[in-house]
C-alpha cells in the first residue's frame, strides 16, 4: 500500500505562491496516476489536479491557469505549484492516487489570508 507524506503548506497573502510536495512509497508509483485533493472547512474533499504516469495533466476549473501539477517518478514525488492564490484556496491539501485509495496522509494546511 502506498504511503503518502505531504509538505509545503503555510500562510500566504492573496496573490502569493506556494509549492506543495508529496513523497510516496511503493514500487509501482511510476505507473499510477496521482492527484492533489483539497478539503476546505465544512466541505467535502475534492480533486484539484491530476497527472498520469506519462505526465498528462488535468485541472479543476477553479485552479486552471494558476496551479501546476508535476511528478518525478525516480524520486517518487508529486508536486503542486500554486500561484495567484486566492482566499478560497484555503484548505487542507492531500495527495493520493487517482482515483484515490482508502489511505490518506495527514495533509498540509494552506491558508490564504491578508
Amino acid at each position: 500500500q502506498v504511503q503518502l507524506v505531504e509538505s509545503g503548506g503555510g500562510l500566504v497573502q492573496p496573490g502569493g505562491s506556494l509549492r506543495l510536495s508529496c513523497s510516496a512509497s511503493g514500487s509501482i508509483f511510476s505507473i499510477i496516476p496521482m492527484g492533489w485533493y483539497r478539503q476546505a472547512p465544512g466541505s467535502q474533499r475534492v480533486l484539484v489536479a491530476r497527472i498520469t504516469s506519462g505526465g498528462s495533466t488535468n485541472y479543476a476549473d477553479s485552479v486552471k491557469g494558476r496551479f501546476t501539477i508535476s511528478r518525478d517518478n525516480a524520486k517518487k514525488m508529486v508536486s503542486l505549484q500554486m500561484d495567484s492564490l486566492k482566499p478560497e484556496d484555503t484548505a487542507v491539501y492531500y495527495c493520493n492516487n487517482f482515483p484515490p485509495g482508502t489511505a490518506w496522509g495527514q495533509g498540509t494546511q494552506v491558508t490564504v489570508s491578508s
